[in-house]
């Protein structure tokens, strides 16, 4: 039994067409089984069509499948996008660097302190390293960290006086931390050149995050190694919409094309350092060392890629955030191809566990999520190839140099 998490936003909202349901009806050999019943895989879309004018600025023109905000789904490592933003505009606020070192402290039994970052080129933390770490292969205790310098209610607020209004972080990833403790976060410092240029204190966050109601998924769930035959409830877990991701990226790669109110207050290299680790491949990447050896290009790569492990070409890029947990499949996507002059955004969610049992390591991501990726990435690239447009557009400004 699924319940609503929040109040419904207007229908208008997120009021559906049918264009990408057609487009995928087009391609029976690809969508067929998953549209036969989509309650059961919980598919959510949003796909935006990018038109440009003659002097460059684009037009959009959103489609959405099944979208919801009311239906729930486990975020996993999407979280980590609006981390990093949010970091690098703290930054900013207080004229700190992002390669500043950066200590964390420990003040309760459940919290670890950072020193060292034995994976930087000097060996050092800083905001900027586990921003990298973060795009570049959804590295959870990097999350945490910035989680931690940020703060749970900061967190929050910040997003949502941002009109991010479908979203709730509530806890660190990979972590035993419950949620009270999550709500405590680390002492933090900042120092250059010996000299400590700011401190922050424990911060404990005074309001409680949860669903007004419980958010109840599945059949069951393992504890202790033990079946408990009951629902999973997810309502003091995260929470962050669909169509509040679709709109985060738009928001990131896009900036001037939302309301100044809701931007993030980043400087342009803040930006340049985001495109660049977003659609960077691990092995074009000399820190950390072992990046190169240990993971390959489609790693982090699920629509159109599906998590591949042959390499992949370098005229096309995803500048993307995925996630997968709780049987949950997640990316959100800015796509482009330099050579063809093709770019859009999508963002789609897939529900992959045959058994509805959660925490039993038996999800369907190889069988059913990431074929659908893979699936939904080309039937919407195979679109815009053949789509008309009126002018080609110049994608310069997301052209990075893959050097570190």
């Amino acid at each position: 039994m699924l319940l609503p998490l929040v109040s419904l936003p207007s229908t208008a909202q997120f009021q559906a067409d049918n264009f990408i349901e057609k487009l995928l009806k087009k391609h029976p050999e690809r969508f067929a089984e998953l549209l036969k019943d989509p309650d059961k895989y919980q598919i959510q879309i949003l796909y935006t069509k990018i038109d440009r004018n003659r002097k460059n600025e684009p037009h959009f023109t959103t489609h959405r499948y099944q979208v919801d905000n009311s239906k729930y789904f486990y975020p996993a490592s999407t979280v980590k996008l609006p981390a990093v933003a949010l970091a690098f505009e703290k930054l900013n606020k207080l004229g700190i660097d992002k390669d500043t070192p950066m200590f964390t402290g420990a003040e309760r039994p459940e919290q670890t302190a950072v020193k060292s970052d034995s994976t930087s080129e000097n060996k050092l933390p800083s905001v900027a390293h586990y921003a990298k770490k973060i795009l570049l292969v959804s590295d959870n205790d990097a999350f945490n960290r910035l989680y931690e310098f940020i703060g749970q209610e900061e967190f929050n607020d910040s997003l949502h006086k941002k009109g991010f209004t479908n979203v709730r972080i509530t806890h660190r990833l990979d972590s035993p931390i419950g949620p009270e403790n999550n709500r405590y976060t680390n002492p933090i410092r900042f120092e250059k050149d010996g000299k400590v240029v700011f401190e922050q204190p424990a911060k404990y966050a005074a309001k409680e995050l949860k669903s007004p109601t419980p958010v109840l998924i599945g059949k069951g769930y393992m504890k202790d190694n033990v079946l408990v035959n009951e629902p999973f409830d997810f309502s003091t877990k995260n929470y962050f919409a669909l169509e509040d991701q679709h709109r985060l990226l738009k928001t990131l790669f896009f900036p001037e094309q939302v309301p100044a109110s809701q931007r993030f207050s980043l400087t342009p290299d803040d930006y340049r350092f985001m495109y660049q680790y977003m659609s960077q491949f691990p092995v074009e990447t000399s820190f950390p060392v072992h990046y190169t050896d240990d993971y390959y290009d489609g790693y982090a790569k699920f629509l159109l890629f599906g998590a591949t492990k042959t390499r992949l070409p370098r005229h096309i890029r995803l500048f993307n955030k995925v996630g997968d947990a709780y049987g949950f499949l997640l990316d959100n996507a800015y796509i482009a191809d330099f050579e063809k002059g093709i770019e859009f955004m999508l963002t789609a969610v897939i529900y992959c566990n045959e058994d509805q049992v959660f925490n039993d390591d038996k999800y369907d991501y190889d069988k059913v999520g990431f074929p659908f990726m893979t699936n939904l990435g080309k039937t919407i690239f195979e679109y815009e190839v053949n789509r008309k447009r009126a002018n080609r557009p110049d994608l310069s400004r997301f052209e990075v140099e893959y050097d570190k």
